[in-house]
């Protein structure tokens, strides 16, 4: 790699959303299950409403019931980020759904799992952390209920805790959830304005605290003006977004950019929706954007990444 270019880092991908899909295969037919036809159909790519990737996505997660499954699990993103010649990358994951709502896995498996896999990463070269991801149609008492199942014992490899699923609570109502998750040491993220309006992009800044948006692509200029002007990251994940907002046309990938935001590229669930850090970079060059705008994505990607910082 040229000494002038930054490290390549995957900056949004999710451990149950990235299993490798010939893993997937083998274990449903060890344990006799059928792929449910929402999987089979986003691994052909086609394009799904969002409770149909949904039930591809817990299908998946289903699967992660041992310690093994999570070092598999972290392996196969891994492996992809590596033959993508990435450096590394912020994996998100949901313990809380694994371990206490779903009762698959103990903490202390998973953690080790987690823990062997990024030893394996690493022994590849690579960097890694992990963002606990709460689900925020869930609500703030189940934001609660992750903290305490999670804090007790936080692993150093913990750098974040984030929201996700479907943008059905008010980011404001998360707020005492994001200040406990501050207070403990972690950086903040939200998954906002994906399935959700773009005004929740601007409230989980302003309201709920938040320091990173994952996708915000409904968000409108007097939003984007806003991230540009406190800095705010922004994790852009080009695939995920053609097959679950496909509505959101064209992409604003571009126009983020010219305003000022600091986009960079990530893979969100390439082991449902097919993708690694190479064909997200050729989305972003199909949208028009030149190398230099490219460059920008890969030294924000780098600068901003959690695996990178200390």
């Amino acid at each position: 790699m040229p000494p002038s270019l930054p490290p390549l880092i995957d900056r949004h991908t999710h451990l149950e959303g990235g299993l490798d899909p010939a893993w997937v295969r083998r274990e449903s037919a060890r344990r006799n299950l059928a792929l449910p036809s929402s999987l089979e159909d986003l691994w052909s790519g086609r394009s799904l409403p969002f409770q149909g990737f949904i039930e591809a996505f817990l299908f998946g997660a289903a699967l992660l019931d041992s310690r093994e499954a999570i070092r598999d699990a972290v392996l196969a993103v891994a492996h992809r980020t590596q033959a993508a010649n990435g450096s590394g990358f912020d994996l998100w994951a949901s313990p809380h759904f694994l371990v206490a709502h779903r009762g698959q896995v103990g903490l202390g498996d998973f953690w080790r799992g987690v823990e062997d896999g990024f030893a394996l990463a690493e022994s590849l070269g690579l960097r890694a952390c992990l963002v606990v991801d709460a689900v925020n149609h869930f609500g703030p008492k189940h934001g609660h209920a992750v903290l305490d199942l999670v804090l007790p014992e936080l692993p150093p490899f913990v750098r974040g805790f984030s929201t996700g699923g479907l943008e059905g609570c008010p980011f404001r109502d998360w707020a005492p959830v994001f200040d406990r998750a501050r207070s403990a040491g972690l950086r903040l993220a939200a998954h906002a304005g994906e399935n959700g309006p773009g005004a929740n992009v601007r409230e989980a800044v302003l309201e709920g605290g938040v320091a990173r948006i994952v996708h915000g692509i409904r968000a409108d200029e007097a939003t984007l003006e806003l991230l540009a002007e406190r800095q705010i990251p922004v994790d852009i994940c080009p695939s995920s977004n053609r097959a679950l907002a496909a509505e959101v046309d064209p992409h604003p990938l571009p126009r983020m950019l010219r305003a000022g935001v600091r986009c960079a590229l990530g893979t969100d669930d390439p082991g449902v929706i097919p993708c690694d850090l190479r064909t997200e970079a050729e989305a972003a060059r199909g949208m028009g954007l030149e190398e230099a705008a490219l460059a920008k994505l890969r030294r924000h990607g780098a600068e901003d990444a959690w695996c990178l910082m200390d």
